[in-house]
């Protein structure tokens, strides 16, 4: 079996050093399948290449960025909840930064799966598959469901969805599907900083005093459970991988355990030892929690359906 992580190797990073993904001065407004991996590739330029036939995604192809884009539309509803009650005024700005990026992946995502869901042709938009699905039709895993607990269950919460996209994207940099592979080369600069910030502050909680430690270790006991989830191998990323389109997740597994091991190493911290958790999302099967994110993201769009969101 072949994936685009045996493409690379030449790129591959230790650490949290940087990657080439691209070349600078890239147009934006440029065709997806043209455009130079790293290059500015808005939610809008996917939309016209998928309405003008441009890019068009097979079901497998599409039914992969559903779940690559709603991963990232709920933790963006969830991170957004800490602005004005982080602990610090700069992390007030910090999550909502990182809550905006993880809403433009998803929005590049989804509107590239829209351009295979739509019903007579018609592609979906981002906005009918973020507002307009019902639970069992979203495709996240369960870790980005979970409730953000105090700052330190989120940011354990964090550190596992950064260093796990970081792999993923870095790998599906080189997909042979153009699209994806131009989504995950913007994305993967984005995530590498959201890495560096978790990290950060978990070594400064391990490391604070003994309340704040003792929340950082149960923040990661209460996150733990859901890891697994994400590195789950099924038969569609199975198809995708050997076509060179996706990331098989099992293979990011290693460089994800050996990368979050520094950190808690450095901090002193142990791997927890939990049971893993029932997962399912990938197959609509969520947890009790995902009901009420929907809810809050999608009540007014359900009211008033004409609206321009």
């Amino acid at each position: 079996m072949s994936t685009p992580a045996t493409n690379t190797e030449a790129s591959e990073t230790h650490g949290h050093g940087d990657i080439s993904t691209g070349v600078a001065g890239g147009d934006s407004n440029a065709s997806a399948t043209r455009i130079t991996p790293g290059n500015a590739l808005r939610p809008e330029d996917i939309a016209l290449e998928v309405r003008t036939g441009l890019a068009k995604p097979s079901g497998d192809v599409a039914e992969y960025a559903l779940r690559l884009g709603d991963d990232a539309l709920i933790l963006a509803q969830r991170l957004g909840h800490w602005i004005s009650r982080a602990p610090e005024l700069e992390e007030d700005v910090a999550l909502g930064n990182i809550a905006l990026d993880q809403l433009g992946h998803a929005r590049s995502f989804l509107t590239y799966a829209g351009g295979a869901l739509g019903e007579n042709g018609t592609p979906q938009s981002e906005d009918d598959l973020a507002y307009f699905r019902r639970e069992h039709e979203f495709r996240s895993a369960h870790l980005f469901e979970q409730p953000n607990g105090d700052f330190a269950a989120t940011i354990a919460r964090q550190f596992v969805v950064s260093y796990y996209q970081f792999e993923l994207y870095r790998r599906l940099t080189g997909s042979t599907d153009a699209t994806l592979a131009a989504i995950a080369a913007k994305a993967v600069k984005e995530v590498d900083y959201h890495r560096d910030h978790s990290a950060q502050w978990v070594l400064r909680l391990a490391g604070g005093t003994d309340e704040s430690r003792k929340r950082m270790i149960h923040g990661l006991k209460l996150m733990w459970p859901y890891v697994g989830e994400l590195f789950e191998d099924d038969a569609l990323v199975t198809r995708l991988a050997e076509a060179g389109a996706a990331v098989v997740p099992s293979s990011i597994r290693e460089d994800f355990d050996r990368l979050t091991g520094e950190v808690f190493a450095e901090a002193e911290l142990e791997v927890p030892d939990v049971p893993s958790a029932p997962g399912g999302g990938r197959q609509g099967k969520h947890s009790e929690h995902l009901g009420y994110i929907l809810a809050e993201m999608q009540v007014l769009a359900r009211e008033h359906p004409g609206a321009n969101w």
